[in-house]
């Protein structure tokens, strides 16, 4: 057993068993490098990636391949879920070196940290152009022992190059108009658009869930309903495709070919939570029952499957079961006759199951009538018994972690559906979650941790590594959102003081903005910033959404100014680059239109129920339980007041009336 058999991470502790004479991150592996004069090797994944359990197996479990890594260097093995900070900033120097990024990622470094070479996966032996991993470590040991100077020299202009792109220009205007940004974005998007299978371009084809919430909001201002034509298609082609699990709900994380039918099998708890608040969304809007249904299927694996019994969420399961891709998840024709019994044949016919099958000779269950998703009660006697047949195959590995920004994330998501469906069961696992995280994850000091494992008979359970600005950001607009859905002003409290800790931490003094890492954390080559939103919300988007909404609902103009100075940064890219900054043209939108300030006072269960109920994407709710805000200020109960752009309506003793004021209904 090496170093990682003491880390938390199960991802780590899969290669404690390694041959490699590994390292965690730490002072300690850099300061043996330094006294061996060797350098790093940095190889970066997580739990759930199937090429990190492929190059393992052939290479890091291989004892001639581990004995020339211990010779030749230091080995550092890293998961990427815990410790974005590394991830990111070492993940720019494989894409600027190699023109593309990916994971496994292989990075050799000076003792000093600083990147000199890089690359993603690399096989036992030479095919495909790509050399094998024994060359590559033949030839940078070569270089480190013939060309040292030039290795050094390399590294220095890769790690000024990094920090050079942590520099953004300070912003020169103010913050972009957000509904012309949107215009452009859909105009760009409009043109990448799979008019045939939704989403966006080619295959691997990715939910992207917040560049459809933006296009959401594009038509909310504009009236094109083509633009939410393009987002139905979309839904409805993802959650007829395979990338959905028609049997136990959730979606895995992206879709290896054009029709989002062949997934790549692992499900993330950020793609479930974004899914999920996007269904939510596209139900309130349309009204159609299918995405009601998909949104209880999400919120269905959530609590059934990823759900802790502590109350947190684990971040992932992976896409392999008895070390095969996908088995846990797909059907032979035989076996779906037999488990479904009297129903085989509409569950054949619904499913698009197959003798040849759609995936190595077995069937991925998917829905060929796109959209068509509400099962008669003949298919739903099946697919309950094929989940009950499927739960007694081994399942996939589940990575047990508890991160605070996914769980946050969760949260948000949770709230948001909660309140529109009026589940208070969910809305309890959303206050659950709310409190594991803040006794689990948050020191007495008020400091917040990135993650959290659950102990066994050699580790004690427990919180480690700083929380980056990510985390904060994604725990603050967990915390409004149990606030508006709860009634209770203890959330807003917390809000409150996890985005004052935000700012004080994060927020860049020299040129504005937050960076990723601390100023009370480890000093990283360069400074690592969270600027696009990727598979999850950047730290920079998401504080600029909760920093608007908190001090619309506290009247504090300084969370306010910020989330401005954010924007102002960020906004002019964003219209031309929407896929990289969805949750961000969200912000700007919210920026444009103003947040409507709705306060409900005294007992009126009906009408918080008008504003649950509706898409309202700029708007907060404030009820229940007052707190130290302007919007409470002289307020008699019994009555909902609605507030635009600092002037308030009549107030609305009714739901008609409330629906009138808020849009909802037509005068």
């Amino acid at each position: 057993m090496n170093r990682l058999a003491a880390e938390g991470s199960p991802y780590l502790r899969q290669h404690a068993d390694n041959p490699v004479d590994w390292y965690p991150w730490g002072d300690e592996a850099f300061e043996a490098a330094r006294q061996a004069d060797k350098p790093v090797l940095l190889s970066v994944g997580y739990s759930s990636c199937h090429w990190c359990h492929v190059m393992a197996h052939e290479s890091f479990e291989d004892s001639a391949t581990a004995e020339l890594m211990n010779r030749w260097f230091v080995n550092v093995k890293v998961d990427r879920e815990e410790r974005p900070d590394v991830d990111s900033l070492y993940m720019e120097a494989v894409t600027s070196l190699t023109g593309h990024g990916g994971w496994p990622m292989t990075v050799f470094l000076t003792p000093e940290g600083e990147p000199f070479f890089a690359g993603t996966y690399f096989p036992p032996t030479a095919r495909h152009g790509m050399p094998s991993f024994s060359d590559v470590l033949q030839r940078v040991n070569a270089a480190w022992g013939e060309r040292r100077s030039d290795v050094r020299d390399q590294a220095r202009r890769i790690t000024a190059a990094l920090d050079r792109a942590s520099r953004l220009p300070g912003a020169t205007g103010g913050v972009p108009d957000g509904r012309e940004a949107l215009a452009n974005a859909a105009g760009a998007l409009r043109r990448g658009y799979d008019a045939a299978w939704g989403g966006f371009g080619h295959a691997p084809k990715f939910p992207q869930a917040m560049t459809l919430e933006a296009l959401l909001r594009h038509w909310r201002n504009s009236g094109d309903d083509d633009v939410l034509a393009m987002v139905v298609n979309s839904l409805d082609c993802m959650a007829s495709g395979g990338i959905y699990d028609h049997l136990g709900g959730g979606f895995s994380r992206y879709a290896t070919d054009q029709r989002w039918l062949v997934p790549h099998f692992e499900k993330m708890l950020y793609d479930n939570a974004l899914l999920l608040g996007l269904y939510t969304s596209a139900w309130q809007v349309t009204g159609k029952p299918r995405y009601r249904q998909v949104a209880d299927e999400t919120v269905g694996y959530l609590l059934g499957d990823l759900r802790q019994p502590d109350g947190g969420f684990a971040s992932a399961e992976d896409a392999d079961s008895e070390g095969v891709e996908g088995k846990f998840y797909v059907w032979r024709l035989e076996e779906i006759r037999a488990v479904a019994a009297e129903a085989a044949d509409a569950a054949v016919e619904w499913y698009g199951a197959t003798e040849e099958g759609n995936f190595e000779g077995a069937n991925i269950l998917w829905r060929p009538v796109r959209g068509d998703l509400l099962r008669p009660p003949v298919v739903e006697e099946a697919r309950r018994a094929l989940l009950e047949a499927r739960s007694q195959r081994i399942r996939p590995g589940l990575d047990d972690k508890v991160l605070t920004e996914w769980n946050g994330l969760a949260i948000s998501a949770l709230a948001r559906a909660a309140a529109a469906a009026g589940r208070a069961d969910w809305l309890a696992a959303a206050e659950d979650c709310g409190e594991f995280l803040i006794g689990e994850l948050r020191r007495a000091d008020g400091r917040w941790l990135r993650s959290w494992q659950a102990g066994d008979a050699e580790r004690p359970a427990g919180a480690r590594h700083l929380a980056c600005a990510a985390d904060y950001a994604a725990v603050l607009d967990a915390f409004i959102r149990l606030g508006e859905a709860t009634g209770r002003a203890r959330w807003i409290d917390e809000a409150h003081r996890t985005a004052d800790g935000l700012l004080a931490l994060f927020w860049d003094p020299t040129r504005g903005g937050l960076l990723t890492c601390g100023h009370d954390a480890e000093q990283l080559v360069a400074t690592p910033r969270d600027l696009f939103d990727n598979a999850t919300p950047s730290a920079s988007s998401a504080a600029a959404v909760g920093l608007m909404r908190l001090g619309a609902l506290a009247g504090e103009g300084s969370y306010a100014e910020r989330a401005a100075a954010i924007l102002a940064q960020l906004g002019p890219l964003a219209g031309e680059h929407p896929s990289a900054f969805g949750n961000l043209l969200c912000a700007l939108d919210l920026h444009a239109a103003g947040a409507t300030e709705i306060v409900i006072t005294g007992d009126r269960a009906d009408l918080v129920a008008v504003v649950a109920g509706a898409w309202l994407p700029n708007a907060v709710l404030a009820w229940g339980e007052p707190y130290d805000s302007p919007l409470w200020a002289q307020r008699p109960d019994g009555a909902a007041y609605v507030c635009r752009g600092y002037t308030c309506a009549m107030p609305a003793d009714d739901a008609p009336a409330l629906r009138r004021q808020l849009g909802i209904d037509p005068a």
